[in-house]
């Protein structure tokens, strides 16, 4: 049975610890979804194709890495995929204790689908999406925290 994750999000923007977290988990999956999740709570400053489009162009060299875009729970968007796993990067122990409790939700939910946790390698643990979008919001320098191809696009987008 091939080992498919999704490892859902909402990657806005798609920062260094997000391809951290997938770049480690490549050996371990023979597919990896990138699931660019639509929360109706939440106002992303960039379109879920434009996410979408940063990751096919950071992983254009990967066949095990594809992007999506998907709506409603997580648990049933991996059976559409027929992924066994999920996916989640975690910061800081706080993040474990709120990642925890969504994955035994989706446990309940659905008892064939294991959630897999990877810490984030510290240099990227006070990278977060939300100070990234903070950062660009008033003009401020997020290169450091950001793949190539989203400075790019980014740099790209200003002129």
């Amino acid at each position: 049975m091939p080992r498919i994750c999704l490892f859902p999000g909402t990657f806005d923007p798609v920062t260094l610890g997000h391809i951290d977290i997938i770049n480690r988990a490549l050996p371990l999956f023979d597919k990896i979804y990138v699931g660019i999740g639509i929360n109706a709570a939440k106002s992303p400053m960039f379109s879920p194709e434009q996410r979408m489009e940063w990751f096919r162009e950071i992983y254009k060299e990967e066949p095990k890495v594809e992007s999506v875009v998907y709506e409603g729970l997580t648990v049933n968007y991996c059976k559409t995929i027929e992924a066994n796993f999920i996916l989640r990067g975690i910061r800081y122990v706080s993040d474990f204790e709120y990642e925890k409790t969504i994955a035994d939700a989706n446990r309940t939910l659905d008892p064939n689908i294991e959630t897999i946790f990877l810490t984030g390698e510290p240099k990227y643990t006070s990278v977060a999406s939300t100070i990234v979008r903070d950062i660009i919001r008033n003009g401020g320098n997020a290169s450091q925290f950001l793949p190539d191809a989203v400075n790019l696009s980014l740099l790209n987008h200003k002129e």
